[in-house]
């Protein structure tokens, strides 16, 4: 077991030319696993129960102070988990990291696992956003063809959303932040097999190696320290910037709120499924997107390429652009705006996927 260990965390051979953005995998370790200590906190005082829930969420706020850091961090941790996943799939795809079939595939299995970890976790409270949201997104189970409506009956319990779905949203919450961890030993376990991409692309050779402790654990804790103090910040300053208002009101199933939205992290996906007027056409059209995200292809083109380069940030302002216009209210400019960005981020991640799979030297040349 030591053995082990210290194969796989003290003496890795590691490429030098790793800059800060590859800390980005082991933070999104770390605050996996806080995420797990205070969700399983959180667990022992919830009560899953449509009667009850939001008072008990809002008890955990009230109470006491350490269980109020307890829901707060955890609130502020799924923040950050994204913020790194954005940033470490972004880099992934600079990088031409997604030729590592294993790495890239398992890590889009987690990216997925755990989109879908935070919509539940953000149906447990039971208040207006999250129980209209769940409402909302669980419909569009329900508009698969064939399967759509037997799958809806299975994944909320009945005809809609009641205390049966909260229940099963709530085993589900639990249990599935085990497997995400598990699937995380195996995507390391994958890195480790394949080697770490860089910079340089110069993974075939030892000449420029170094251990991987102390120099790359000390950049790792660095920026865990840094990050963490950049919480615990916001936290005391800012505690509510990324809870949204109706997030006080207990869930009515008789008030509709004026605009519904889910977290900013769904924002892309809830903007794109809307822009379309069928909720089928709508659920391709993310399908799609995912699908050119996921795909491993075997890229070997040079990444500063310059078009390539001009492709990749033109999805980050998409991405970005998205991601406010799926917060603004659902009415004309927005929606047609939405409707162009969607389509064109679709495309645009077809041709950043597939093409330039020329080698790296011949695209060095055409830059």
């Amino acid at each position: 077991m030591v053995n082990i260990v210290r194969s796989n965390l003290v003496d890795l051979p590691t490429n030098y030319s790793l800059n800060y953005y590859w800390c980005s995998g082991f933070m999104i370790s770390a605050f996996m696993v806080f995420q797990i200590v205070t969700g399983v906190i959180l667990s022992f005082m919830y009560v899953a129960d449509v009667d009850l829930s939001f008072q008990c969420v809002m008890d955990l706020s009230n109470d006491s102070f350490f269980t109020w850091c307890v829901r707060y961090w955890h609130i502020w941790g799924v923040t950050v988990l994204f913020v790194l996943f954005f940033a470490h799939m972004g880099r992934a795809l600079y990088y031409s990291s997604y030729t590592k079939k294993g790495v890239w595939n398992v890590g889009f299995i987690l990216y997925l696992l755990t989109m879908g970890e935070a919509f539940m976790g953000y149906v447990l409270p039971w208040h207006q956003m999250s129980y209209w949201a769940a409402t909302v997104l669980t419909s569009i189970v329900d508009s698969v063809p064939i399967v759509g409506p037997t799958l809806y009956k299975y994944v909320v319990g009945g005809f809609s959303i009641t205390n049966v779905t909260l229940v099963r949203v709530f085993s589900a919450h639990v249990c599935l932040g085990f497997v995400i961890l598990g699937l995380m030993v195996l995507h390391l376990f994958y890195l480790h097999k394949s080697g770490s991409n860089n910079p340089l692309f110069s993974s075939d050779g030892y000449g420029d190696v170094v251990f991987f402790h102390s120099f790359f654990t000390v950049k790792d804790f660095f920026c865990l320290v840094v990050l963490g103090t950049m919480i615990v910040w916001f936290l005391f300053y800012l505690p509510d910037l990324v809870v949204d208002t109706e997030g006080y009101l207990e869930a009515d199933p008789l008030t509709t709120p004026v605009s519904i939205k889910p977290e900013w992290y769904f924002l892309i996906y809830y903007a794109m499924l809307r822009s379309i007027n069928s909720k089928v056409g709508g659920l391709v059209l993310v399908l799609s997107l995912l699908f050119f995200l996921w795909i491993p292809t075997y890229n070997n083109s040079s990444s500063y390429f310059f078009w390539r380069q001009l492709v990749f940030w033109c999805i980050c302002s998409l991405f970005v652009s998205l991601t406010y216009l799926g917060s603004c209210h659902p009415e004309y400019p927005y929606l047609e705006v939405c409707k162009s960005f969607s389509l064109l981020i679709v495309a645009l991640m077809f041709v950043f996927k597939l093409f330039w799979s020329g080698s790296s030297n011949e695209s060095l040349n055409l830059g």
